[in-house]
């Protein structure tokens, strides 16, 4: 029950991509680029190779592979893939499928929400009621999959991601929630583990004291490859660990809130949870087995803050950004919590939903207004490099690809670089 591996391998995640590419949300979902610089200065006027007007808004983010940008979008009861050209932004390509039934979800959450991913070969994206969509880098659909209806007065968001020849997905949130991994090839169901989501008899986030209140997980799965290959997920009141190959459970630790916005992130042999909307934070050790909730390195029942952008591990500490627009920097081992500090923008939106991503010593994250804001990995102090805004709204997550940025906003796609 007890049982650790190798630190060696926790330390590894998703490899067969190169430094040019970015497949999916956060790159592999740590958000840890493996290039060494990017630009730090821009604004809607500077630095901009292209801009493209998009037709309607969206919250998920760009993902790169060579030279094509793939983006999901959602426009009246379309459910779309979109390739756009790296180089010009000239859009290649966009395959649709439809859903006319009633969809719920939360006005500042539009449908197609979740990032698509690639291995370059197939490009994989899920539209919640709509199903599972792939196509060939060329647009031809390859298949796709029904996993039937998906309810939340919220709506989806988690994204897929890859796995050896499998697909993996986290349906959800709502009457019907699983960890589903299906064949990449042909869309087939290989594993299946369902994952209820229960009301808690008491709860201690921003719904304390009542019951029948909103419940839900909308994280991405995080893949971790080592000796023992993983799955981790935050779900409603938990953290778990499974078996990319079987779906089999491997640990679980108790602890989470029943709102979990954030993604779980891997790190220097810790595994780091947090909740939403005033709930809890969590620290385990990774690589053991069996029910963990009594072995935490460390937890918060309730915080005061607010969190939907998940964090960066960097040197011993955890880079957060909280919701109200608040940098944070934890000691990863001990959460003894080292600064917060405002971002202060210039937009009328200071808010924060896009998770940060960090190129060498760099963190990048953007506000509301659509101003990003770069800062050093500096566990003593904020360290603040730049401000940059697009002054439009955004709620998505850049993406980084030989020495470019690509953002998406809820008007435009944006190839932000330094080169003439």
């Amino acid at each position: 029950m007890k049982a650790k591996l190798p630190l060696l391998a926790l330390l590894a995640t998703t490899c067969g991509v190169t430094a040019a590419n970015w497949p999916g949300f956060r790159y592999d979902g740590l958000g840890i680029s493996p290039e060494k610089s990017a630009p730090v200065k821009w604004s809607a006027t500077e630095n901009v190779r292209w801009r493209v007007v998009l037709p309607d808004a969206g919250n998920s983010s760009p993902i790169v592979w060579g030279n094509r940008v793939f983006i999901t979008q959602a426009q009246g009861e379309k459910r779309s893939v979109v390739c756009f050209d790296r180089t010009n932004g000239k859009q290649l390509w966009q395959q649709s499928v439809s859903y006319a039934e009633k969809d719920d979800t939360h006005e500042t959450n539009p449908h197609a929400s979740p990032t698509p991913v690639t291995d370059g070969t197939r490009v994989i994206a899920w539209f919640g009621s709509a199903g599972v969509v792939c196509h060939d880098l060329a647009g031809k659909e390859l298949w796709r999959r029904d996993l039937g209806k998906q309810k939340h007065q919220w709506g989806y968001g988690s994204s897929p991601v890859l796995f050896q020849d499998l697909c993996l997905l986290h349906f959800g949130s709502g009457t019907r929630t699983f960890l589903i991994a299906l064949d990449k090839k042909t869309g087939e169901k290989i594993w299946q583990v369902d994952l209820p989501e229960t009301d808690p008899p008491v709860r201690y986030d921003g719904f304390a004291g009542k019951q029948g209140q909103p419940i839900g997980s909308w994280s991405t799965p995080l893949i971790l490859r080592g000796q023992r290959d993983e799955v981790v997920l935050s779900i409603v009141g938990e953290v778990r660990g499974f078996d990319p190959k079987t779906g089999r459970e491997l640990w679980r630790a108790d602890g989470l809130s029943p709102l979990v916005y954030t993604s779980a992130i891997v790190g220097e042999g810790v595994v780091f949870g947090s909740g939403g909307f005033g709930g809890s934070t969590l620290a385990i050790k990774a690589g053991g087995s069996g029910d963990l909730s009594n072995q935490k390195l460390w937890h918060v029942q309730k915080e005061k803050k607010n969190r939907i952008s998940s964090g960066i591990i960097h040197k011993g500490h955890v880079f957060l950004c909280n919701m109200d627009g608040v940098a944070q920097c934890i000691e990863l081992t001990t959460g003894k919590d080292k600064w917060q500090e405002r971002l202060k923008g210039n937009g009328a939106k200071g808010e924060i939903w896009g998770s940060t991503v960090v190129v060498g010593e760099n963190i990048y994250v953007m506000n509301q207004s659509g101003e990003t804001f770069v800062f050093k990995a500096n566990p003593e102090k904020l360290e603040l490099v730049s401000v940059n805004p697009l002054n439009e709204l955004s709620n998505s997550t850049l993406a980084i690809s030989d020495g470019e940025l690509f953002i998406r906003t809820s008007k435009t796609l944006w190839c932000i670089s330094e080169r003439k």
